[in-house]
């Protein structure tokens, strides 16, 4: 690397202390990012990534503790720099987006409102120029009418909206360096496409420094100039892009640039029974205006859907972020008012109160997108995943739903030792693993998974999908994949749905979409998906 490094981090490790016992989980790691050049981060889930990059602003737990190191910004060493000179150092020279952006935004304030108080921390008071400031960011990200969306709260965007007002908020300042922790996990794949155009383009005009944590090996590719691979708290390997991706001298990184998912889904059916069945299902969420609040329009976020899961088929649902697929998804386990006829196992659903839909609610289930926003942080990972047998399964003692716990833990790659540990204890990948064991900890019949991999390491990936593979061909599960991994979908989809807008614009068998798909907006998504340097910057459905 040309220059002296903006970043420079020495012999960093990193402990966390619990009661009488310190555990190590960085050791010695050394690196360093200069101005206008990336550096990747990249390792499986658990790995030390995200902390390490905790470390650079001081955001760790007040148990964490640096036993050896230096983090150099500019030449100051920021783990010992005094509180108020760290205040104008975050948001303004050094900015950060973190993994799961519903944690991060405060849900009582508008999007307009977060995004012009970083700008106001640090100098810009007048309202028009916060307000113009505040649109430019949120076109600059992909956002559609943003003059529109300054007004909204952040649980009426989806989470790839959500992910790209967390990008425009790090990037209003202009930041010297930008701390990226998985910033494209929750976004489909043509915004990610324009989002690592973006980055790269700002990075060049401001010679700007980034640090980028991800575990999509393909977009290191794309953006980084420099990586580092992690396993268990030490940097294994590290160097220039092409020479490890050409040269991987590791084990490790060798396994990680060969994991993806692989193997077919299962063979479509039309004999198998129909689990779950809507026909021209309608979600319209009504515009209220004026001093009445009277409707004057309606946001049509599903219009007029028709699918059919089969027992052990899965449905993939895709589409750019903001197409419907969460609210499709939500409408069919009935958990948000739709119109139009819902049937499972022969039996409408659509017309029940919610007393008389919680005896069902053992067999539908969702595994939902933020896993972090999903699980309480008040319950341990034991109650969080036995919650739903103490409801449906009261017969059972303690020891009992304590096996069961153990097992679903262990059935999606953790350890059952850890069940007495709480959310915040884990990664983003561990936490969506126990949203996954809590759902199937119920063995249900049908199965919603809102990017269930999304925050999953590209090895856990691989793994994830041969597991719900293998409990579908076990237990005859019905799976509804929605997501905007398109390779994941391929690897489990036996039919496919193609949204934009609310609206189907493509379905029928998944291997025949993707083989030949028919209509422009599908080849749109599949070059994006599997070809991202092709798609460029395009941006599809704005």
């Amino acid at each position: 690397m040309s220059g002296a490094p903006l970043l420079d981090v020495r012999d960093l490790s990193i402990a966390f202390r619990q009661g009488e016992t310190e555990t190590t989980v960085v050791d010695r790691v050394s690196f360093s990012v200069c101005p206008g050049r990336t550096l990747a981060l990249v390792g499986e889930s658990g790995s030390g990534k995200s902390i390490t990059a905790l470390s650079v602003v001081r955001l760790l737990a007040a148990n964490a503790r640096h036993p050896t190191g230096q983090i150099l910004f500019n030449g100051e060493d920021m783990l010992k720099v005094p509180d108020a000179r760290l205040r104008d150092i975050r948001g303004e020279q050094i900015s950060m987006v973190f993994q799961e952006p519903m944690t991060s935004l405060n849900p009582l304030h508008t999007i307009g409102r977060q995004v012009a108080e970083i700008l106001t921390q640090h100098g810009v008071t007048d309202k028009a120029e916060l307000k113009k400031r505040a649109i430019d960011g949120l076109t600059e990200v992909g956002i559609r009418n943003p003059e529109e969306r300054l007004g909204a709260y952040p649980h009426q965007l989806s989470g790839g909206q959500r992910q790209r007002v967390m990008i425009a908020m790090a990037l209003a300042n202009c930041p010297k360096l930008f701390i990226a922790d998985e910033p494209t996990t929750a976004l489909d794949v043509t915004v990610q496409a324009q989002i690592l155009t973006l980055l790269r383009d700002l990075q060049h005009r401001r010679d700007m420094a980034m640090l980028f944590i991800t575990h999509d090996l393909g977009i290191v590719r794309k953006i980084a100039d420099d990586v580092c691979v992690m396993q268990k708290g030490k940097i294994v390997e590290a160097g220039p892009v092409a020479q490890i991706f050409g040269a991987p001298q590791h084990a490790y990184t060798r396994a990680l640039l060969a994991a993806e998912p692989k193997g077919n889904p299962p063979k479509a059916d039309s004999s198998a029974p129909k689990l779950v069945e809507a026909d021209n299902l309608r979600v319209w969420f009504p515009v209220k205006t004026g001093f009445l609040r009277r409707a004057s329009g309606y946001i049509k976020a599903v219009d007029g859907v028709t699918c059919t899961v089969r027992e052990g088929q899965t449905l993939g649902v895709v589409g750019e972020s903001g197409s419907g697929k969460t609210t499709l998804g939500l409408a069919m386990l009935r958990l948000i008012r739709s119109e139009g006829p819902i049937v499972f196992l022969g039996k409408r659903i659509d017309g029940l109160k919610a007393k008389e839909m919680r005896p069902l609610r053992r067999d539908l289930q969702i595994v939902f997108q933020d896993p972090y926003g999903s699980l309480s942080p008040r319950m341990s990972v034991a109650e969080i995943v036995e919650e739903g047998l103490t409801v449906q399964q009261r017969g059972l003692t303690y020891a009992q739903r304590r096996e069961i716990v153990a097992k679903a833990l262990a059935d999606t790659g953790l350890d059952p030792a850890a069940m007495d540990r709480y959310p915040h204890e884990f990664s983003g990948g561990q936490r969506q693993r126990i949203a996954i064991a809590r759902a199937m900890a119920l063995e249900p019949k049908f199965v919603i998974l809102d990017e269930p991999t999304s925050a999953l390491d590209m090895s856990v990936q691989a793994q994830m999908v041969d597991l719900l593979r293998d409990l579908q061909r076990r237990h005859g599960l019905g799976y509804m994949f929605i997501s905007h991994d398109l390779k994941v979908v391929k690897a489990l989809a036996t039919d496919l749905i193609v949204m934009r807008l609310g609206k189907v614009v493509e379905q029928g068998p998944a291997a025949e979409i993707f083989a030949a798909p028919k209509s422009d907006y599908t080849r749109a998504l599949f070059a994006a998906a599997f070809n991202i340097e092709a798609a460029g910057g395009e941006a599809v459905g704005q």
